[in-house]
């Protein structure tokens, strides 16, 4: 067996191809640009650099892209009148909180400030809530991208033994609401689970999102398993980065598995900017409600 590729990158671009033509009849129609406004705190290099990406993507699809690049040693209620300013910016469509931010800094606090109408990165608590309730706000954009990339090779979580690996606020615990919703039956492993393989070897679809280089090996699956590997590692010695998955490994007895880089990751920012696209429309629709 070989594993078909699970392609994020060609499948990202195509959806803002589409995304760029529906920004352009938008601004025609409505008059203005969605704007994207990041905070990014520290000179974290892994941050810088998505950010960047992040900014050149939404420029790309003719949004306007703003980034308030903080020195570390900001106070967090310096971050937090930033947020606040910017909630109030009517020309600002979403709001996106670079992560990790310093540690100095709550990020609950920050957070919780951000206007769930602009919580473009669905990180609230009440996104979070209205995903637990399956009555999603936006939702947060790496599962939402890896559901999406599961739809387009047609493959169902109706019914699959989905093992997320990984529970962070951001990633695994979102992923896990949102594949729950898809009527998946899903297992959340983390830091203290007991004997992984035992769980992983049960997977018929495995989401990696523990950031931790290579960790999942070929031993601890079964054949067939398909493979979502949202990891973005740094090795020492290494050109790139890594997944969490041993992708050479693995790739021998998946059916299906998502390259690093080149398949979350793409998909990731594209699902950012879809939500940025939607936050701007409900603010024309709010703003005709309004009259």
């Amino acid at each position: 067996m070989n594993a078909t590729i699970l392609d994020g990158r060609s499948l990202a671009m195509k959806l803002r191809e589409e995304l760029k033509e529906q920004v352009k009849e938008f601004v025609a129609l409505n008059g203005f640009k969605p704007k994207l406004a990041t905070i990014l705190v520290g000179d974290d290099p892994a941050s810088t650099v998505y950010v960047a990406i992040k900014r050149k993507v939404a420029e790309e699809l003719g949004f306007e892209a703003e980034v308030y690049h903080l020195p570390k040693d900001k106070s967090e209620s310096e971050v937090i009148k930033i947020v606040e300013r910017l909630n109030e910016d009517k020309a600002v469509s979403g709001i996106l909180v670079q992560h990790p931010m310093p540690s100095h800094i709550n990020e609950d606090k920050v957070m919780v400030t951000i206007d769930p109408s602009k919580d473009v990165d669905g990180l609230t608590p009440f996104s979070l809530g209205c995903l637990a309730t399956g009555t999603p706000n936006f939702i947060p954009c790496t599962p939402l991208g890896a559901l999406k990339l599961l739809q387009h090779y047609g493959i169902s979580l109706e019914g699959k033994e989905v093992v997320i690996v990984g529970c962070s606020r951001i990633n695994g615990l979102p992923a896990a609401l949102l594949f729950l919703q898809n009527r998946a039956t899903v297992t959340i492993c983390h830091i203290y689970t007991r004997d992984l393989a035992y769980h992983t070897r049960r997977a018929d679809i495995l989401y990696a999102a523990a950031g931790n280089a290579e960790f999942i090996t070929a031993d601890m699956l079964k054949p067939g398993v398909i493979v979502i590997d949202t990891g973005s590692n740094r090795v020492p010695n290494r050109k790139g980065d890594v997944g969490d998955v041993h992708f050479e490994s693995v790739k021998e007895i998946a059916s299906y598995i998502t390259p690093v880089p080149g398949g979350i990751g793409p998909m990731t920012v594209t699902m950012l900017m879809f939500n940025t696209f939607e936050a701007a429309k409900r603010q024309v629709l709010s703003m005709s409600n309004a009259k």
